[in-house]
């Protein structure tokens, strides 16, 4: 966790163990928690936070540019700690969000959509949804 506070230093963040914990906790995972999820996994290494504090120390980390706030249709955030430009696909069954490559979109892709619509892309995000394995096995079980 020596680098995790070091990381927050570096952005001007006041280091503290509920920062640590959150921040650790994203970059050791793949599963985009919601704040929710985060907050319940955090409450047996650390029974006084708050869901508040959750929210916070995202809020903040989001503000830092550690971490990316995804919205993935449902009413919740997800936070993800790879904050470079990468696709995501989603379940629309049990909504499990997994990262995907960058190299399975054509690279040119941004190119032909400015060259398409005289729009200037400052940013992009792709979410792409389907049905998972498991829940295309569940579906088959159950027809």
């Amino acid at each position: 966790m020596l680098a995790t506070a070091e990381i927050l230093k570096e952005k001007k963040l006041k280091v503290t163990p509920q920062r640590l914990a959150i921040f650790y906790h994203l970059c050791n995972t793949k599963a985009h928690p919601s704040a929710e999820t985060i907050y319940l996994n955090m409450l047996e290494l650390h029974p006084t936070m708050s869901l508040a504090t959750v929210y916070k120390t995202l809020d903040a980390l989001v503000k830092a540019k550690l971490i990316q706030q995804i919205n993935v249709g449902e009413d919740v955030y997800r936070y993800d700690a790879n904050t470079d430009t990468h696709p995501h696909i989603i379940c629309i069954d049990c909504c499990v969000v997994k990262d995907l490559e960058l190299s399975l979109i054509p690279s040119d892709t941004r190119d032909k959509v400015e060259e398409a619509t005289g729009f200037q892309i400052i940013s992009e995000q792709l979410f792409l949804y389907g049905l998972c394995p498991d829940c295309q096995a569940k579906s088959v079980v159950n027809n």
